[in-house]
């Protein structure tokens, strides 16, 4: 893969915020550039096959193990690269949107991972994708504080006590409309990933970590092979050692379900292993199958974690990971702890149960929205782990899962509840009104949620319509009703620019694969005179 390709100047056509100087420095943005010349049209290449393949799998193609790397899950030798300082044992991550609070308050958690999350906890307004940048780098450098509405501050512990960080860049589908390279958007990943290289990579080996990455969104080996590509890349043009650059990849695609070992196979000497996503892996779901009645779900709610198709995808991740010496880690507890005695001891109950049966499966770790149920996940790990920093050594070779097990959704299918397609719309419709506000993380109805949560919940009313499963007058009325119920509750929302968004998302004929592409662009994109 070329290195020395010319850069080109990457333009800002956005208004330089605070600060935004420290990050968008020319070099970082020749960095930037240079990335984007080597593999942006690979990535739009990739992105064109995306729906080459949804449209061969609306068509009647059979999703199975691919049979061209059947050697590759076929040989037993290969293995991915040891754990990486500051990421051995993982029992306990927490994740949320690199905003001021959340970073102090993340890496203070006693979590041993925070999860900066740029893509599904972040609105990508400008001054988010910069801010956050701004707000790793101060962290990295110690020099990040807030204080609260109360008067009382926050600042870092000692460096010993805090979480180590791991970067979730956007996803290969977003573009960043505020940053410009011949001619064209740069993609957002390329970013998210080239601005936080470029500024902490070196910072982060001096403390003694190193850059560490979450991939989301990859529906197959060919999009890992282009992230290790950039890994490479970016390791060679700032002189960083090769193989320094960790990466999780979220297993949050049914696709990438069936290519979880060539995932790690091209990532091996990056790869710091692979995640469970639960709202993301169904949302994939319906948007690759919601054209069957076989693949019909009923509420949300009612798709548990022990589903027999869920059951599968997560023992198969924990087998794939361990016979590969990678680390499995679990899904997210959204849970925000409630100042009511009796729902806080029911949500941890909650959480607790989930994460017995994680650890129990052979997780090595797992997912936590709220430093609140830091305690609960670790004292369930610890119990399971005792010293062990992991369990990498159960390597789950009584778990045989085929395609069918992967794809049998029918054993839980029902018809959706009214309280079900309500919940869903009322959902999303306060997600909207939050993402449009710049928020991509919220608390709703005693759970912090995200992009994901939004997009199962508008792809489920979509897909109910469809199959003419609910009435299309009764959900026109719910609309109604919750946008009248979100105007009383948040005065300051754009009820017909929240409304629009929805019919858009889950009420046309054709379904969008994301919201968040068109959203971004129509709502969120704030352009100015160009800047060099």
């Amino acid at each position: 893969m070329p290195t020395s390709a010319p850069t080109r100047h990457v333009r800002i056509l956005a208004p330089l915020g605070d600060r935004h100087d420290e990050i968008l420095t020319p070099a970082a943005l020749d960095f930037v550039g240079q990335l984007a010349s080597a593999f942006a049209r690979r990535r739009q290449d990739l992105m064109k096959e995306r729906r080459r393949q949804v449209l061969r799998l609306a068509s009647g193609s059979p999703l199975d193990f691919p049979m061209v790397t059947a050697a590759v899950r076929a040989d037993p030798s290969w293995r991915v690269a040891p754990p990486a300082p500051g990421l051995t044992d993982r029992r306990v991550e927490i994740t949320g949107p690199p905003d001021r609070r959340m970073t102090v308050n993340a890496l203070n958690s006693g979590a041993r991972v925070w999860m900066a999350d740029f893509e599904d906890a972040t609105a990508p307004t400008w001054n988010n994708v910069i801010g956050g940048q701004l707000n790793l780098l101060d962290a990295i450098e110690r020099c990040i504080d807030f204080t609260a509405d109360d008067g009382k501050e926050y600042r870092l512990a000692d460096r010993d006590q805090l979480a180590t960080i791991v970067v979730r860049p956007r996803g290969w589908h977003l573009d960043e409309e505020h940053l410009e390279f011949d001619g064209r958007p740069v993609p957002a990943a390329l970013v998210d990933f080239g601005l936080y290289f470029f500024h902490c990579a070196q910072r982060q080996i001096d403390a003694g970590h190193g850059p560490y990455f979450y991939l989301p969104k990859l529906e197959n080996r060919y999009e890992a092979r282009l992230w290790n590509d950039v890994f490479v890349a970016a390791q060679e043009l700032l002189g960083i050692p090769h193989g320094t650059i960790r990466a999780t990849v979220l297993i949050e695609t049914i696709t990438a379900a069936f290519e979880m070992e060539e995932i790690l196979y091209e990532l091996r000497e990056h790869s710091s292993g692979l995640n469970a996503g639960r709202w993301d892996y169904l949302f994939s779901l319906i948007k690759t199958f919601g054209h069957r009645t076989d693949f019909l779900l009923p509420d949300r709610a009612k798709v548990t974690m022990t589903a027999p198709f869920m059951r599968s995808y997560t023992e198969l991740l924990v087998r794939t990971c361990h016979r590969r010496g990678a680390h499995a880690i679990g899904g997210m507890a959204a849970q925000v702890p409630s100042k009511d005695p009796a729902a806080h001891e029911a949500a941890l109950a909650k959480v607790r149960l989930d994460k017995e049966r994680e650890a129990e499966d052979g997780f090595d770790g797992s997912w936590v929205a709220h430093p609140g149920l830091v305690p609960v996940c670790r004292e369930v790990f610890d119990s399971v782990l005792g010293d062990r920093p992991h369990q990498l050594d159960r390597t789950r070779d009584d778990v045989a899962v085929t395609a069918a097990d992967l794809l049998s959704v029918r054993r839980i299918s029902g018809p959706p509840t009214a309280e079900g397609v309500r919940t869903n719309i009322a959902v999303a419709l306060r997600y909207f009104a939050a993402w449009l506000r710049g928020q991509g993380a919220v608390a709703l109805n005693g759970l912090m949620e995200d992009a994901a949560t939004a997009e199962i919940a508008r792809v489920q009313i979509w897909q109910w319509l469809r199959h003419r499963v609910i009435d299309r007058d009764t959900v026109l009325g719910m609309l109604d009703e919750e946008l009248v119920a979100l105007g009383a509750e948040y005065p300051w929302a754009p009820v017909d620019e929240i409304r629009d968004l929805f019919e858009h998302t889950a009420l046309t004929g054709e379904l969008p694969l994301f919201f968040t592409p068109d959203a971004y662009a129509r709502h969120l994109v704030r352009r100015t005179e160009t800047r060099s």
